[in-house]
């Protein structure tokens, strides 16, 4: 990737909800000086974010369209990391993923769609290792508290320990209209499965997820379910990939509740809405409920916050850790995946030589942790 390109980012979907409050972050919130422009399919309405949030001059805007293949080649020339907010990723993220491949552009996003994923791994994997590229998705909150998370934790144990990890999840927040319409596509298309890497894991380790059950637990003080999200299936692809997860890693992720009460009802909420997402008449009606684009105030925003305790045992030895930050879907999202893309630009040299389609832990680690810890999110072993 040459590094005389005009941008360090471009943040790609900045008219969206999402994409506006990263814009907004690197405008107020970095520590750095990068250059960075925004793009969107709309000149118009670049025009108008880059006014709203008083952007400098500097700050370009580029249009690119989604649909459009020549026009998100020419826009990842001309960066060193494209950052997308443009989803759902299983129907715009294709197209964007294999322009930064041809490019020799490293690409950041925030997907927690495991179809696309998938896809990605497929398709991507092979070449951008061979270019010297990472291809790094789900850098929001979907999965980077769990897989750096995770991560902190088993370095506190012996490289050879035999490591059981449990991540509880705890948040409270609103979401957009683009997450329900991920949610609801995604639950239509059914559950699917992220793959490990192709190549197994040397020697003896043995990487696998824990059988999961609801019930209570003491040590968070409240109810737990098993939460078939894509943050499970990162981190165990995060443990194949690094030596530090123990000769043997197994990983179990809950959603936490308050009481038994609340958890049923969550059930029997989100049982609704995986049922009706399976028959396109009904799917159709759900999709209608959000449009993208819409999402929750600043006031919404300010209020929300979320914690993922760990719990870890190995060969006798117990620790607990937590993860925590403020409002997940949105304030925190953005700053992660802005420090993400931050991470890749700026901080190359600092990065482990690992290459392809990765986790935010195999392709950052160390360098992203310290990066979000300096804008206020928490790692800690308690």
């Amino acid at each position: 990737m040459s590094s005389n390109r005009p941008y360090d980012v471009i943040v790609f979907g900045a008219t969206g909800f999402t994409g506006k409050l990263v814009a907004e972050y690197l405008a107020s919130n970095s520590r750095e000086s990068p250059r960075w422009a925004i793009a969107g399919r709309s000149a118009e309405r670049l025009a108008a974010v880059k006014s709203e949030l008083a952007l400098s001059e500097e700050i370009a805007t580029i249009t690119a369209d989604s649909s459009d293949q020549g026009s998100l080649r020419a826009m990842a020339e001309q960066a060193r990391v494209v950052l997308t907010t443009v989803g759902p990723y299983q129907k715009y993220g294709g197209p964007l993923v294999a322009a930064c491949v041809e490019a020799g552009t490293d690409y950041v996003d925030i997907t927690g769609e495991p179809e696309f994923v998938n896809g990605v791994i497929e398709h991507h994997d092979d070449e951008a290792r061979d270019k010297g590229l990472r291809i790094v998705n789900c850098c929001g909150f979907d999965s980077i508290p769990h897989d750096l998370g995770a991560y902190v934790m088993v370095q506190q144990f012996p490289d050879d320990a035999t490591v059981k990890l449990e991540g509880f999840v705890s948040a409270s927040g609103k979401f957009s209209g683009g997450t329900w319409q991920s949610a609801v596509n995604a639950m239509g298309r059914a559950r699917q499965q992220l793959r490990g890497p192709r190549k197994a894991p040397t020697g003896d380790r043995k990487v696998r997820g824990l059988k999961t059950r609801a019930r209570r637990e003491a040590a968070v003080k409240g109810w737990v379910a098993p939460m078939p999200t894509i943050d499970p299936l990162v981190v165990l692809r995060s443990a194949r990939a690094l030596p530090v997860y123990g000769r043997e890693f197994r990983y179990g992720h809950y959603i936490r509740v308050g009481s038994l009460a609340k958890l049923l009802a969550l059930g029997v909420g989100v049982g609704s809405v995986f049922g009706l997402a399976q028959l396109k008449p009904t799917r159709n009606l759900l999709l209608k409920m959000r449009q993208s684009g819409d999402g929750p105030t600043p006031e919404e925003r300010a209020r929300g916050k979320f914690r993922v305790t760990f719990l870890g045992t190995a060969d006798g030895q117990r620790v607990i850790g937590e993860a925590s930050g403020g409002d997940p879907g949105y304030g925190e999202t953005s700053k992660m995946v802005a420090e993400s893309a931050l991470c890749l630009a700026l901080d190359r040299e600092q990065l482990p030589e690992r290459f392809g389609v990765l986790t935010p832990a195999a392709a950052m680690a160390d360098r992203l942790l310290e990066r979000l810890r300096a804008a206020g999110l928490r790692f800690e072993i308690l």
